[in-house]
């Protein structure tokens, strides 16, 4: 038996999704529900203890979404500044007694509470000396990846260009590539193409919600 870990999550929906013409892919629906929503409840059916979304372009859009989730929003008055700023404040925000931290994506469409579940079983059980857990699929990063409470303090303690990926490349022996063959750990969508090929590879059908569907 392993010991409870107390996990904080850190959601990010900060981006501008230019590909994808200008319309926040969080809001993506799948069998009607937004990713953004299926991506809070999975972290919820998971037992995550807290959960902070970094929001950034379409704020206020995405924010209507979720409002009645108990999270904490935060506001990136900078979002086109880029990733790891979207991370350092979502970090900031969690309260300071946690164990470990997961950071998810919400353009993910396919993650769920048992995926969640086993990366942070995955976590407790990590090699000794590794601080970093990441989902290694056929030899591929995915994601969502979690940390211990101590990268979280490295990164907030450097500089403001220091996230998650420039920590590990800087510490690669205390990262372990969690080896999985769940594929769900590397589906995303940045592209309408994205959203086709998954159509094509899987049967998942994403469909924009009548408000953001483009008119040609």
């Amino acid at each position: 038996m392993y010991n409870r870990v107390t996990v904080g999550a850190v959601l990010l929906a900060a981006g501008s999704a230019s590909r994808m013409g200008g319309r926040p892919k969080c809001m993506l629906e799948l069998g009607g529900v937004p990713l953004i929503r299926r991506q809070l409840i999975a972290l919820s059916g998971a037992g995550v203890d807290e959960v902070v979304v970094v929001l950034g372009h379409y704020a206020e859009r995405i924010e209507s979404a979720v409002k009645e989730f108990p999270v904490t929003m935060v506001r990136n008055p900078d979002p086109d500044a880029g990733q790891v700023s979207s991370l350092r404040l979502g970090l900031k925000a969690l309260s300071p007694k946690l164990d470990a931290v997961l950071v998810a994506l919400a353009d993910q469409p396919l993650i769920n509470s048992q995926d969640i579940n086993d990366l942070i079983g995955a976590f407790k059980k990590r090699p000794e000396g590794a601080l970093v857990v990441q989902p290694s699929v056929n030899g591929l990063p995915g994601n969502p990846v979690m940390f211990s409470t101590e990268v979280r303090e490295d990164i907030l303690a450097g500089d403001a260009v220091l996230g998650c990926r420039q920590w590990q490349a800087a510490h690669p022996a205390q990262v372990y590539h969690w080896e999985s063959s769940n594929t769900r750990y590397r589906v995303d969508v940045d592209t309408p193409e994205d959203i086709e090929a998954l159509a094509a590879r899987t049967g998942h059908q994403l469909r924009w919600p009548a408000d953001l569907v483009l008119v040609s």
